[in-house]
């Protein structure tokens, strides 16, 4: 029996690549006008082209290739900047023309790759083998009658790059780790949502053994259409074991493509595996070649944001923060976009920092929002920090209320809001000495157990003397009243 135990130091090594497919989030298709948005009723996004009527031809969405480019430079790939697509025969229902266009010898983007920072702090390179571009075949749904198969072909033609990786892969911890850095990349640049549980990103991994210590491969096996980095993680498990068991007990592998079951953490075969001859690629003869000037490919490589590494570095090394905290902003390219502009009107930078990645953060999600749609303005923001900073409105009152009333009057000048809401400060000493007066003596048995040593009732103190005060006082001027009061 294969067992499901986590892999282990063995005689063996496990030897893995993946083909990531990542479906573009460019308004239209590949080959074709027809949207390619996702959720739409069945074949809904459809046309001449996606049908594959005759007569049809495609004609290439430049978008597409932009957003290849980027994700090439992105992953220090070479752009090849005259490259052609190819037809890959086969058939199935869900693929109306009876072939796939793809890339097969000229891709779009070769030999990259990508560095990963693994949880003991050790990094490791992962080669980059090609990118090419592909369009995505339709749907069959075989659970929705007892007889019949259905077809749903408005995935059919929405654009995909396949990433494959160099056989570099030597764990799951390092599948697991490569491919949270794709999803960081494409959702940064921009190229994809990067959503996993709708097929924006899938994953093949192919995965062999062989005996440590030696250099040639193994026969390898492929693991289809993955849906989360946790299923990568343990399929590629699984794998491992199932083949060293194998192996071990004076089996063969035979190549073939597997599918993985998630509930039970296993993989089966699903059939041989195919060879490339079998799928007869030759140049398809509707495209012309892809041609990218050196201006183009200028423009593109200087439009180029800064990458996840170089911002999260950038971010400890200007505002001294801890690197769990620059990844918050790093990997959230609208949140970066938002600190960046509120900068310029915030007096302590740190401060903001900590208000985004913390309570503003809270809020949003209490509120189920994004920051692209938070109705506070990165400007109003940094001056609401700042009357706190200036001690002029407290923290609490900020966040409780003169936030909610600049969402719900969106471009209000926030000193005049808070004004007219009476949410200022003031500053009446005698008023808030009346007030500690009254809770000192209303709390006389803790009066006397913070002078024999329970400090911790001090906090209960300041919290009277705040609602007293309607919250509109600074709680360190009431801490320091109270503290000589106590004397």
């Amino acid at each position: 029996m294969i067992t499901k135990t986590a892999i282990s130091a063995t005689e063996f090594e496990l030897v893995s690549g993946l083909e990531i497919h990542v479906q573009l989030n460019t308004a239209s298709k590949i080959f074709s006008s027809d949207s390619a948005a996702f959720g739409a009723k069945p074949n809904e996004h459809i046309s001449p082209v996606s049908l594959a009527l005759p007569g049809a031809l495609p004609k290439l969405n430049k978008e597409v290739v932009a957003k290849a480019i980027k994700m090439g430079l992105a992953l220090n790939c070479t752009i090849n900047q005259t490259n052609f697509f190819d037809r890959k025969n086969y058939f199935y229902a869900d693929l109306p023309k009876g072939y796939q266009i793809t890339q097969d010898n000229r891709p779009i983007c070769q030999n990259g790759y990508i560095d990963l920072t693994l949880s003991d702090g050790t990094e490791k390179r992962i080669g980059i083998n090609r990118i090419h571009l592909e369009e995505d075949a339709g749907k069959s749904l075989h659970d929705q009658n007892e007889s019949y198969s259905y077809v749903d072909l408005n995935r059919a033609g929405v654009p995909l790059i396949e990433i494959v990786t160099e056989p570099d892969i030597r764990s799951a911890e390092e599948a697991s780790a490569l491919l949270t850095e794709m999803r960081k990349l494409v959702r940064h640049l921009d190229v994809s949502d990067g959503n996993m549980e709708e097929g924006s990103l899938r994953c093949d991994a192919n995965i062999s053994i062989r005996e440590k210590g030696t250099t040639e491969f193994g026969t390898r096996c492929e693991v289809k259409n993955l849906n989360s980095i946790r299923n990568v993680r343990r399929a590629m498990e699984f794998e491992f074991n199932r083949q060293q068991e194998l192996v071990s007990s004076g089996g063969s592998i035979v190549q073939s493509t597997l599918t993985f079951d998630a509930d039970q953490g296993t993989t089966a075969p699903m059939r041989t595996k195919e060879m490339a001859n079998d799928y007869r690629y030759f140049p398809d003869p509707d495209l012309p070649p892809v041609s990218i000037s050196d201006e183009w490919l200028a423009q593109l490589r200087a439009a180029m944001p800064a990458l996840p590494k170089e911002v999260t570095a950038k971010l400890v090394a200007d505002f001294s923060i801890s690197p769990s905290e620059a990844v918050i902003f790093a990997e959230d390219p609208a949140l970066l976009l938002y600190l960046n502009t509120a900068l310029s009107g915030v007096n302590n930078s740190k401060n903001l920092i900590n208000w985004l990645a913390g309570p503003i953060r809270a809020l949003l999600n209490e509120q189920g929002l994004t920051i692209a749609s938070f109705k506070v303005l990165p400007l109003q923001l940094a001056e609401v920090i700042n009357l706190v900073d200036d001690k002029k409105v407290t923290q609490q009152i900020a966040l409780q209320q003169l936030l909610p009333a600049i969402q719900q009057h969106p471009g209000a000048n926030v000193s005049e809001l808070a004004a007219s809401m009476n949410l200022l400060i003031v500053e009446n000493k005698d008023e808030l000495s009346g007030f500690a007066d009254l809770v000192l003596e209303k709390f006389k048995p803790q009066v006397l157990a913070y002078k024999n040593g329970k400090k911790g009732v001090l906090g209960l103190f300041v919290g009277e003397v705040m609602k007293m005060a309607k919250g509109k006082a600074d709680p360190q001027k009431i801490n320091q009243l109270l503290e000589e009061k106590l004397k």
